[in-house]
């Protein structure tokens, strides 16, 4: 029994070191999932109302050397809200780049469409635009953390929504 524990923890540890060491040599590679949350401000024309922003991401990161290039979908929930009019969901979809520096930071910048509800007492208005943002992540091993900002647009009501969030995650 003694000789089959031995084995099996010394198969594990042999297998195991070489994904331990794939993962610090591109720490930014593969599938994630987050969770974020933060400060949403909601305006137009010089007036606005900030609330809290709150949500989830998934995404897909490739590594080449210190680039990294990556894809990501989200969606969040705000309480920003002015009398009868509330800004409601929020879809995202679009890319991002950046530059690994120090072995496991992350500086990066992202583009893409936007599709906000916003609800003026029972009727909702979708509202589409672009979204730019940028961004620091730190990787620690398979879980990372994140600092964005970013800036929506939506022409359909001149509108625009600045958002600063942090987010942790887990990359598979």
């Amino acid at each position: 029994m003694r000789i089959l524990a031995t084995t099996a923890l010394a198969l594990v540890a042999a297998t195991a070191a070489p994904a331990f060491a794939q993962d610090s040599a591109a720490p930014f590679n593969g599938p994630r999932i987050e969770a974020e949350a933060g400060v949403d401000h909601v305006g137009a024309d010089g007036y606005g109302r900030s609330g809290f922003v709150y949500g989830g991401a998934v995404g897909y990161d490739k590594q080449f050397n210190n680039v990294v290039i990556g894809a990501d979908a989200e969606i969040t929930g705000a309480t920003t809200k002015d009398g009868g009019v509330e800004a409601g969901r929020d879809l995202y979809v679009g890319g991002r780049a950046g530059v690994v520096v120090a072995g496991s930071t992350l500086v990066y910048g992202k583009a893409g469409y936007t599709n906000a509800r916003l609800s003026l007492g029972n009727n909702g208005i979708n509202n589409d635009g672009y979204r730019l943002g940028a961004g620091v992540e730190q990787n620690f091993g398979r879980f990372f953390g994140k600092v964005e900002y970013r800036y929506s647009r939506y022409e359909k009501i001149d509108l625009n929504r600045d958002q600063v969030v942090a987010g942790l995650g887990v990359r598979f």
